[in-house]
């Protein structure tokens, strides 16, 4: 692939309207890596599920409703690793306790963390001293 080296920063409110706002900033950085050998509009299509379930559950489960709140997430790609972070000021959860489950078993709205783990080389969740931060990482090589 190259080498490519991309920081991207995003800031919004903790609100649902800035969910497609945050999915099209992924889907236009995915369809400008020129240097990826792999298909740019799958990799858009699947940054777009992957941020949108991830601030969806940042808003619902990271702050209290109509809270001032803002969210944080950061795309860095460094070489062949895209990572994003979302950070959050919530009280969290434990991502680990989230079993493995079958899709068609699951609810509507238990599907965001099936998704993200689908379609993502690596995630984790921590809590740090300013709040959470779910951190996903692909493989673009």
């Amino acid at each position: 692939m190259g080498t490519n080296s991309v920081a991207v920063d995003i800031v919004v409110p903790s609100r649902t309207e800035y969910l497609a706002l945050v999915g099209s900033i992924a889907e236009c950085l995915a369809r400008s890596l020129e240097a990826y050998s792999g298909d740019r509009e799958a990799l858009a299509f699947d940054l777009n599920v992957v941020l949108t379930e991830a601030v969806m559950n940042a808003i619902q489960h990271g702050s209290p409703l109509s809270s001032p709140d803002m969210l944080r997430v950061r795309i860095d790609i460094e070489g062949e690793v895209l990572s994003i972070r979302v950070h959050d000021s919530g009280q969290g959860f434990v991502l680990d306790e989230l079993a493995e489950r079958d899709p068609a078993a699951l609810e509507e709205s238990g599907r965001g963390i099936f998704l993200i783990r689908a379609l993502m080389d690596s995630v984790s969740y921590r809590k740090t001293p300013s709040g959470n931060v779910l951190e996903l990482k692909k493989k673009l090589g």
